[in-house]
């Protein structure tokens, strides 16, 4: 779910691609960038390039 953020997908977005509702990707998100000490989306997908999980983008 981390590299959907990265890549910029909103939460109905990840939600199709993962075959989940969106209300549980918003409550997977908010537990995720509290677990990680993040404030918001933007700080989790530079967390993921940082560390390897963000895909590279397509060119």
């Amino acid at each position: 779910m981390l590299g959907l953020i990265a890549e910029g997908r909103s939460n109905q977005e990840i939600a199709r691609a993962l075959f989940i509702s969106a209300k549980t990707v918003s409550v997977h998100v908010t537990n995720m960038l509290a677990k990680l000490g993040l404030t918001n989306r933007a700080e989790a997908a530079a967390y993921a390039h940082r560390h390897g999980l963000a895909h590279p983008a397509p060119r």
